[in-house]
Protein backbone atom coordinates (compact mmCIF):
# COMPACT_ATOMS: atom_id res chain seq x y z
CA UNK A 1 0.00 0.00 0.00
CA UNK A 2 1.64 3.72 -0.89
CA UNK A 3 0.99 6.39 1.32
CA UNK A 4 1.91 8.96 -0.84
CA UNK A 5 1.33 8.78 -4.76
CA UNK A 6 2.99 11.56 -7.18
CA UNK A 7 1.68 11.86 -11.04
CA UNK A 8 3.13 14.31 -13.64
CA UNK A 9 4.37 16.32 -10.94
CA UNK A 10 6.39 19.39 -12.35
CA UNK A 11 7.45 23.01 -10.83
CA UNK A 12 9.33 25.79 -13.15
CA UNK A 13 10.16 28.46 -11.91
CA UNK A 14 11.01 32.13 -13.43
CA UNK A 15 12.77 31.84 -16.91
CA UNK A 16 11.51 28.64 -17.52
CA UNK A 17 13.69 26.77 -15.18
CA UNK A 18 12.69 23.50 -14.42
CA UNK A 19 12.93 22.00 -11.30
CA UNK A 20 11.07 19.21 -11.77
CA UNK A 21 10.16 17.12 -14.81
CA UNK A 22 6.99 14.86 -14.58
CA UNK A 23 7.72 13.09 -11.90
CA UNK A 24 5.98 9.82 -11.02
CA UNK A 25 6.75 8.02 -7.52
CA UNK A 26 5.00 5.96 -5.21
CA UNK A 27 6.45 5.65 -1.74
CA UNK A 28 5.04 2.43 0.33
CA UNK A 29 3.48 3.10 3.72
CA UNK A 30 6.69 1.59 6.18
CA UNK A 31 9.17 1.70 4.20
CA UNK A 32 12.53 3.79 4.37
CA UNK A 33 13.11 5.24 0.75
CA UNK A 34 16.64 7.59 0.02
CA UNK A 35 16.24 10.07 -2.34
CA UNK A 36 19.72 10.65 -3.85
CA UNK A 37 21.28 13.36 -6.24
CA UNK A 38 23.78 15.77 -6.25
CA UNK A 39 23.25 19.66 -5.25
CA UNK A 40 20.62 21.24 -7.17
CA UNK A 41 19.21 18.20 -8.47
CA UNK A 42 15.54 18.39 -7.22
CA UNK A 43 15.68 16.94 -4.00
CA UNK A 44 14.67 19.50 -1.42
CA UNK A 45 12.07 21.11 -4.50
CA UNK A 46 10.34 17.67 -4.46
CA UNK A 47 10.47 17.42 -0.38
CA UNK A 48 8.64 20.88 -0.07
CA UNK A 49 6.04 20.31 -2.60
CA UNK A 50 5.06 17.20 -0.78
CA UNK A 51 4.88 18.96 2.66
CA UNK A 52 2.84 21.96 1.34
CA UNK A 53 6.01 24.21 1.46
CA UNK A 54 6.37 25.41 -2.08
CA UNK A 55 3.40 24.88 -4.53
CA UNK A 56 3.65 22.70 -7.94
CA UNK A 57 3.23 23.95 -11.33
CA UNK A 58 1.61 20.65 -12.08
CA UNK A 59 0.73 17.37 -11.69
CA UNK A 60 -1.29 15.71 -8.36
CA UNK A 61 0.50 14.55 -4.88
CA UNK A 62 -1.44 12.72 -2.24
CA UNK A 63 -0.92 11.97 0.84
CA UNK A 64 -2.82 9.08 2.74
CA UNK A 65 -5.51 9.61 -0.10
CA UNK A 66 -5.40 13.45 0.71
CA UNK A 67 -4.68 15.58 -1.99
CA UNK A 68 -1.83 18.47 -0.84
CA UNK A 69 -3.74 21.28 -2.34
CA UNK A 70 -7.38 20.65 -2.26
CA UNK A 71 -7.26 18.73 1.23
CA UNK A 72 -4.19 20.60 2.83
CA UNK A 73 -4.77 20.47 6.32
CA UNK A 74 -5.24 16.83 6.31
CA UNK A 75 -2.84 15.75 4.37
CA UNK A 76 -0.10 18.29 6.26
CA UNK A 77 -1.35 16.61 9.79
CA UNK A 78 0.21 13.56 8.23
CA UNK A 79 4.08 14.37 7.83
CA UNK A 80 7.05 16.43 9.28
CA UNK A 81 10.15 17.74 8.29
CA UNK A 82 13.08 17.48 9.36
CA UNK A 83 14.81 20.31 7.13
CA UNK A 84 18.74 20.80 6.46
CA UNK A 85 18.56 24.46 7.99
CA UNK A 86 18.47 24.75 11.50
CA UNK A 87 15.79 26.62 12.75
CA UNK A 88 15.01 26.85 16.22
CA UNK A 89 13.90 30.18 19.09
CA UNK A 90 17.05 30.11 20.60
CA UNK A 91 15.40 31.45 23.98
CA UNK A 92 13.07 29.03 24.69
CA UNK A 93 14.06 25.56 26.29
CA UNK A 94 14.29 22.34 24.61
CA UNK A 95 11.59 21.11 26.44
CA UNK A 96 9.13 24.42 25.30
CA UNK A 97 10.31 23.66 21.72
CA UNK A 98 9.07 20.25 21.66
CA UNK A 99 5.46 21.45 23.85
CA UNK A 100 5.16 24.24 21.53
CA UNK A 101 5.72 22.21 18.22
CA UNK A 102 3.10 20.15 19.55
CA UNK A 103 0.41 22.90 20.37
CA UNK A 104 0.84 24.00 16.59
CA UNK A 105 -0.92 20.97 15.33
CA UNK A 106 -4.22 20.96 17.36
CA UNK A 107 -2.53 18.48 19.67
CA UNK A 108 -2.95 18.15 23.53
CA UNK A 109 0.17 18.27 25.72
CA UNK A 110 1.67 14.96 26.20
CA UNK A 111 4.28 14.97 28.81
CA UNK A 112 4.83 10.77 28.63
CA UNK A 113 5.04 11.43 24.70
CA UNK A 114 8.03 14.25 25.50
CA UNK A 115 10.12 12.45 27.64
CA UNK A 116 9.82 9.40 25.95
CA UNK A 117 11.25 11.43 22.79
CA UNK A 118 13.73 13.45 24.45
CA UNK A 119 15.77 10.47 26.11
CA UNK A 120 15.46 8.55 22.87
CA UNK A 121 17.95 11.42 21.29
CA UNK A 122 19.74 11.95 24.22
CA UNK A 123 18.44 15.29 25.15
CA UNK A 124 16.70 14.27 28.44
CA UNK A 125 19.43 16.33 30.56
CA UNK A 126 19.29 19.39 27.88
CA UNK A 127 15.32 19.25 28.75
CA UNK A 128 15.27 22.88 30.30
CA UNK A 129 18.32 24.26 28.44
CA UNK A 130 17.95 27.08 26.05
CA UNK A 131 18.53 26.30 22.65
CA UNK A 132 20.99 28.64 22.04
CA UNK A 133 23.54 27.14 24.52
CA UNK A 134 23.47 24.03 22.36
CA UNK A 135 25.60 22.34 20.42
CA UNK A 136 24.79 21.72 17.05
CA UNK A 137 24.83 18.91 16.77
CA UNK A 138 22.54 18.82 19.75
CA UNK A 139 20.05 21.70 17.99
CA UNK A 140 20.01 18.66 14.98
CA UNK A 141 18.87 16.11 17.63
CA UNK A 142 16.05 18.80 18.77
CA UNK A 143 15.31 19.22 14.70
CA UNK A 144 13.89 15.11 14.69
CA UNK A 145 12.73 15.60 18.41
CA UNK A 146 10.60 18.33 17.09
CA UNK A 147 9.45 16.98 13.96
CA UNK A 148 8.28 14.03 16.01
CA UNK A 149 6.22 15.86 18.64
CA UNK A 150 3.11 15.49 15.88
CA UNK A 151 3.28 11.34 15.35
CA UNK A 152 3.65 11.69 11.79
CA UNK A 153 3.10 8.89 9.70
CA UNK A 154 5.49 10.16 7.00
CA UNK A 155 8.86 11.75 8.17
CA UNK A 156 10.81 13.76 5.75
CA UNK A 157 14.51 13.82 6.77
CA UNK A 158 16.38 16.22 4.76
CA UNK A 159 20.22 15.98 5.04
CA UNK A 160 19.75 15.05 8.79
CA UNK A 161 23.36 14.02 9.35
CA UNK A 162 24.98 17.39 7.78
CA UNK A 163 27.42 18.31 9.94
CA UNK A 164 27.38 16.16 12.83
CA UNK A 165 30.23 14.01 14.23
CA UNK A 166 30.69 10.16 13.41
CA UNK A 167 29.27 9.28 17.16
CA UNK A 168 26.19 11.40 16.79
CA UNK A 169 25.29 10.38 13.39
CA UNK A 170 25.61 6.53 14.59
CA UNK A 171 23.36 7.38 17.94
CA UNK A 172 20.57 9.17 15.50
CA UNK A 173 20.66 6.80 12.95
CA UNK A 174 20.20 4.04 15.68
CA UNK A 175 17.18 6.32 16.63
CA UNK A 176 15.75 6.39 12.70
CA UNK A 177 15.56 2.57 12.66
CA UNK A 178 13.74 2.62 15.73
CA UNK A 179 10.72 5.39 14.56
CA UNK A 180 11.03 2.92 11.35
CA UNK A 181 10.53 -0.29 13.01
CA UNK A 182 7.68 1.48 14.82
CA UNK A 183 5.58 1.72 11.68
CA UNK A 184 6.33 5.17 10.31
CA UNK A 185 7.66 5.89 6.40
CA UNK A 186 10.88 8.01 6.42
CA UNK A 187 11.35 9.75 3.15
CA UNK A 188 15.78 10.31 3.62
CA UNK A 189 17.76 13.00 1.33
CA UNK A 190 21.60 12.22 2.57
CA UNK A 191 24.96 12.94 0.84
CA UNK A 192 26.40 10.48 2.49
CA UNK A 193 25.72 7.26 0.50
CA UNK A 194 26.96 4.45 2.78
CA UNK A 195 23.97 5.89 5.42
CA UNK A 196 21.53 5.10 2.05
CA UNK A 197 23.56 1.60 1.28
CA UNK A 198 22.35 0.40 5.31
CA UNK A 199 19.67 1.97 5.83
CA UNK A 200 17.26 2.25 2.76
CA UNK A 201 14.47 -0.55 1.52
CA UNK A 202 14.51 1.20 -1.84
CA UNK A 203 16.61 4.02 -3.54
CA UNK A 204 15.46 6.79 -5.48
CA UNK A 205 18.14 9.25 -8.11
CA UNK A 206 17.01 12.12 -9.37
CA UNK A 207 19.08 14.33 -11.21
CA UNK A 208 18.15 17.90 -13.17
CA UNK A 209 14.60 17.22 -12.07
CA UNK A 210 14.24 14.10 -13.15
CA UNK A 211 14.02 10.51 -11.59
CA UNK A 212 16.75 8.72 -13.06
CA UNK A 213 15.80 5.70 -11.04
CA UNK A 214 13.27 4.16 -8.42
CA UNK A 215 14.58 0.47 -7.30
CA UNK A 216 14.88 -1.78 -4.12
CA UNK A 217 18.08 -1.67 -2.91
CA UNK A 218 18.92 -4.84 -3.49
CA UNK A 219 17.75 -5.52 -6.77
CA UNK A 220 19.83 -1.94 -7.66
CA UNK A 221 23.30 -3.23 -5.90
CA UNK A 222 22.88 -6.63 -8.03
CA UNK A 223 21.76 -5.60 -11.29
CA UNK A 224 24.31 -2.25 -11.37
CA UNK A 225 27.02 -3.92 -9.32
CA UNK A 226 30.29 -4.09 -10.99
CA UNK A 227 32.85 -6.67 -9.26
CA UNK A 228 36.63 -6.67 -9.58
CA UNK A 229 39.14 -9.35 -9.09
CA UNK A 230 42.91 -7.67 -8.25
CA UNK A 231 45.72 -10.49 -9.13
CA UNK A 232 49.23 -9.46 -7.37
CA UNK A 233 52.10 -11.45 -9.01
CA UNK A 234 55.26 -12.13 -8.02
CA UNK A 235 56.81 -11.22 -10.83
CA UNK A 236 56.46 -8.57 -13.28
CA UNK A 237 54.32 -9.91 -16.47
CA UNK A 238 55.42 -7.81 -19.80
CA UNK A 239 53.12 -9.59 -21.89
CA UNK A 240 49.84 -10.77 -21.38
CA UNK A 241 48.94 -14.63 -22.62
CA UNK A 242 46.46 -14.48 -25.65
CA UNK A 243 43.94 -16.20 -23.50
CA UNK A 244 44.55 -13.23 -21.19
CA UNK A 245 43.79 -10.39 -23.89
CA UNK A 246 40.30 -9.81 -23.12
CA UNK A 247 38.42 -6.37 -22.76
CA UNK A 248 37.81 -7.12 -19.21
CA UNK A 249 41.14 -7.79 -18.19
CA UNK A 250 44.08 -4.95 -17.56
CA UNK A 251 47.73 -5.30 -16.59
CA UNK A 252 48.79 -2.68 -14.30
CA UNK A 253 51.50 0.06 -15.62
CA UNK A 254 54.35 -1.79 -13.29
CA UNK A 255 53.22 -5.26 -14.68
CA UNK A 256 52.93 -6.37 -11.07
CA UNK A 257 48.67 -6.54 -10.82
CA UNK A 258 45.96 -8.15 -13.37
CA UNK A 259 42.73 -6.70 -12.69
CA UNK A 260 39.87 -8.29 -13.94
CA UNK A 261 35.86 -6.67 -14.25
CA UNK A 262 33.10 -8.72 -14.24
CA UNK A 263 28.98 -8.22 -13.41
CA UNK A 264 27.29 -5.61 -14.52
CA UNK A 265 27.06 -6.58 -18.10
CA UNK A 266 30.76 -7.81 -18.44
CA UNK A 267 31.79 -10.98 -18.82
CA UNK A 268 31.35 -14.00 -16.31
CA UNK A 269 34.30 -14.84 -13.85
CA UNK A 270 35.35 -18.45 -14.06
CA UNK A 271 38.09 -18.54 -11.19
CA UNK A 272 38.99 -22.09 -11.90
CA UNK A 273 39.47 -21.38 -15.57
CA UNK A 274 41.67 -18.12 -14.89
CA UNK A 275 43.58 -19.87 -11.81
CA UNK A 276 44.47 -22.41 -14.41
CA UNK A 277 45.32 -20.34 -17.37
CA UNK A 278 47.55 -18.83 -14.88
CA UNK A 279 49.34 -22.06 -13.96
CA UNK A 280 49.75 -22.92 -17.56
CA UNK A 281 51.44 -20.14 -18.73
CA UNK A 282 53.81 -20.05 -15.98
CA UNK A 283 51.91 -17.32 -14.17
CA UNK A 284 53.00 -16.99 -10.27
CA UNK A 285 50.68 -14.75 -7.81
CA UNK A 286 50.64 -13.66 -4.48
CA UNK A 287 47.67 -12.10 -3.16
CA UNK A 288 44.06 -11.92 -4.83
CA UNK A 289 41.62 -9.01 -3.52
CA UNK A 290 38.43 -8.52 -4.87
CA UNK A 291 35.38 -5.89 -4.48
CA UNK A 292 32.27 -4.74 -5.19
CA UNK A 293 30.69 -1.46 -6.38
CA UNK A 294 29.30 0.64 -3.73
CA UNK A 295 26.09 2.60 -4.06
CA UNK A 296 28.18 5.46 -4.03
CA UNK A 297 29.73 3.87 -7.38
CA UNK A 298 26.85 2.86 -8.78
CA UNK A 299 25.20 6.71 -8.24
CA UNK A 300 28.23 8.59 -9.69
CA UNK A 301 27.87 6.01 -12.99
CA UNK A 302 24.28 7.02 -13.33
CA UNK A 303 24.22 11.03 -12.52
CA UNK A 304 27.82 10.63 -15.52
CA UNK A 305 25.49 8.99 -18.26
Amino acid sequence: MSIIEIKNLTKEYKRSTKALKNINLEIKTGELFALLGPNGAGKTTLINIICGLVNPSGGVVTIGGFDIINQYRQARALVSLVPQEIHLDPFITVEQTLEYTRGFFGKSKNVELTEQILKDLSLWDKKDSKVIQLSGGMKRRVLIAKALMNEPAVLFLDEPTAGVDVELRRDMWKFISKIKQSGSTIILTTHYLEEAEEMADRIGIIDKGELKIVEDKKILMQRMSKKQMQINLQKPLYDLPKELQLSNISLSQDKQTLTIEYGNGTADLDVADLMQTLKNNNISIGDVVTKQSSLEDIFIDLINK
